[in-house]
């Protein structure tokens, strides 16, 4: 029947309604929209796909233990049964034929709306079907691709998201900060889910301070207005660079931590369910940045076991979250939030572990929530995470004096000198001092991907952990970092460390406002990382890559990190022209022979990644071509990292 019901033309909404179970947290799904992927195209043996969008409909029981953890659940309104009501868009890319796929199902943790894992594992995509899937790698290997709503402000066109109830009776203020680039208006993008009551209101806030770690100043209210649509217009203009945060009474506050119990629910209807418009085996879910925080908060409070108490998840991939949080469940989230400061908060780690600043023992995983159904995880991170989202203390003490060991069902790989943002190739300047970072880890991902496949569906071993340690000296205090002296660019050394968000599930909240320890990949005589997995960008280097760029001088805070980005330095071409500007770094005359010799070492240097793990076979020839891209730019006499406009 479900199968004749999908066969009805594109524009008729098929309505699947599934028979009431003693938990059925997924009551209805409507599929609005049915359509072959990429206008047919074929993947590998997999074949055609096909890309199911709708609407998935949720009860959640406030009265079962798994749902009590969910901030002010106690507050929201309840059908005729007791339940709470909500709904989600769901997006689906499955193989037309099932039986050639690979029987997982992957959870793409949309970011802001949008895709994750097509962007990381087959990316760049495009928004048109030509360019939805890439070029294709999740889907020749096939993954059936989930796409569920789990965020209230993810408000740009085409967003997956979720409807959820607003918490009755509460009152207070929900606030944001911004760090302008210029004096004019800012539109506070971080509030888009929330709507003043009264935008003139007395009580609505507005305090500045000149940099991070600084002290706040008031700005008296007549001095600065607030608009409907979250613009704030300050008397005299913003000052560029410094930090910002408004604050105001909102008209509802939306019960934010629904979010996560819709994936949850999702994914175990998806594993569990008899009537679900897709079924698989095992299930993974991948989260970046945002959502890879997201993932790591997601098994803290134990959404990894359902209503039920089923496992939901197979297999995580928190990517590039650091030792960071989403903030998803608490009152007055902000997920959508970009310059989240007080994200990283205790518990770092999934080993248990004592808190020298609160005394409070806990872990993401060694905790009553999360330990019964723990999956196999991979934490991946590029040096941004550590020097902007505590990445170190994923895998040493609270106060990142020790390496402590990871937990058998947990891998976690460093991708050295790679930035969070990956840049614009050929690169360019844009709001940093020195051109962004275009280093591109992705390629190091897809064979990670493979690696967690093998490890849920065959039971095959990943490859081992690869990352900076304090033991062998690849991860030291940023004072200690050995950074090379480079013309126009500013030392990381005295980096400012940030300091601990609250949770509100420990004493103290968690210590929130103790600073943070900062500890870093130590770095080779180039600039380069030392430790982790370095990819051929890194082995055989033309340039300098950090995950650290500071602010130019045009958008002001110069003493302070353009967040999520990374520098590239590119080496001097000639002995001479390094000398003449007093670079330390060999130049790449002195270092290699030819175009042919450099791509040789490149080659080279592949060859032991493809052995243990790190790099796919079938993407060595895309790294040969793209170090031949950057050889050609980084050799020719004009500029090669002119500014972006």
């Amino acid at each position: 029947m479900r199968r004749l019901l999908f066969q009805m033309a594109q524009s008729v909404v098929v309505m699947l309604t599934l028979p009431a179970l003693a938990a059925a947290e997924v009551t209805r799904v409507e599929i609005a929209s049915r359509r072959d992927v990429a206008n047919g195209r074929t993947f590998g043996a997999v074949g055609v796909y096909e890309r199911l969008a709708g609407t998935i409909y949720f009860t959640i029981d406030p009265a079962n233990r798994r749902n009590q953890v969910i901030a002010d659940l106690d507050k929201t309104p309840r059908n005729a049964a007791g339940k709470v009501e909500m709904s989600a868009d769901l997006v689906i890319f499955r193989p037309r034929d099932a039986a050639r796929g690979n029987g997982i199902a992957l959870f793409d943790i949309v970011n802001r709306g949008g895709t994750v894992a097509f962007n990381v594992f087959s990316g760049p995509v495009t928004n048109t079907p030509d360019g939805e899937a890439g070029d294709g790698f999740l889907l020749a290997r096939g993954f059936t691709v989930v796409q569920v709503g789990w965020e209230f402000d993810a408000r740009r066109e085409g967003a997956v998201r979720i409807n959820v109830p607003s918490a009755a009776g509460v009152t207070g203020h929900v606030r944001a900060r911004f760090v302008p680039n210029s004096r004019e208006k800012v539109t506070v993008g971080d509030l888009v889910g929330y709507s003043p009551g009264d935008p003139a209101s007395a009580q609505n806030t507005l305090r500045v301070r000149p940099r991070l770690g600084a002290e706040w100043t008031t700005v008296p209210r007549e001095k600065w207005t607030l608009a409907a649509d979250n613009t704030v217009t300050l008397e005299g203009g913003f000052e560029p660079g410094q930090t910002y945060e408004v604050a105001y009474v909102p008209a509802s506050v939306p019960v934010a931590g629904l979010g996560f119990a819709a994936v949850r629910d999702a994914a175990s209807w998806v594993r569990y369910g008899p009537d679900a418009v897709v079924s698989a085996k095992y299930t993974m879910a991948f989260g970046s940045s945002q959502t890879g925080r997201w993932l790591r908060d997601f098994l803290y409070e134990g959404f990894n076991a359902d209503e039920r108490n089923r496992r939901v998840f197979d297999g995580v991939i928190p990517h590039i979250g650091g030792g960071g949080a989403v903030l998803l469940n608490e009152r007055w989230s902000t997920p959508t939030s970009l310059l989240m400061e007080t994200a990283t908060r205790f518990p770092f780690a999934d080993r248990k572990q004592r808190d020298p600043v609160t005394g409070a023992e806990d872990a993401l995983l060694e905790n009553p929530r999360a330990a019964e159904h723990q999956p196999k995880v991979f934490h991946t991170m590029s040096d941004t995470e550590y020097w902007e989202r505590g990445g170190a203390l994923v895998h040493t003490t609270p106060d990142g004096t020790r390496d402590i060991a990871l937990s058998d069902n947990v891998r976690l790989y460093h991708f050295a000198s790679a930035p969070h943002n990956i840049g614009q190739f050929p690169p360019v300047v844009g709001s940093g001092e020195v051109a962004s970072n275009p280093f591109d880890l992705r390629i190091g991902m897809r064979a990670l991907l493979v690696a967690m496949e093998r490890w849920v569906r065959d039971g095959m071993a990943p490859p081992a952990s690869r990352y900076s340690r304090l033991q062998d000296g690849t991860l030291v205090r940023a004072a200690d970092v050995a950074f090379p002296a480079l013309r126009g660019v500013t030392s990381p050394r005295t980096a400012y460390p940030g300091v601990r968000g609250a949770n509100p599930r420990l004493p103290r909240e968690g210590g929130a406002g103790a600073p943070l320890p900062l500890l870093v990949p130590q770095v080779d005589r180039d600039g380069n990382g030392r430790g982790g997995i370095r990819l051929p960008d890194i082995a055989v280097p033309l340039a300098t890559h950090t995950g650290w760029i500071f602010r130019n001088a045009k958008i002001g805070g110069t003493e302070q990190f353009f967040p999520l980005n990374g520098s590239y330095i590119p080496f001097a071409r000639t002995r001479a022209e390094r000398e003449r500007t007093g670079d330390p770094r060999p130049s790449i005359e002195e270092r290699y022979q030819s175009r042919e010799h450099y791509l040789k070492l490149v080659e080279e240097a592949a060859a032991p990644l493809v052995k243990d793990g790190y790099l796919l076979a079938e993407d060595v020839a895309r790294v040969l071509r793209r170090a031949g891209e950057h050889w050609d730019v980084v050799t020719r006499p004009a500029t090669t990292t002119a500014r972006a406009e």
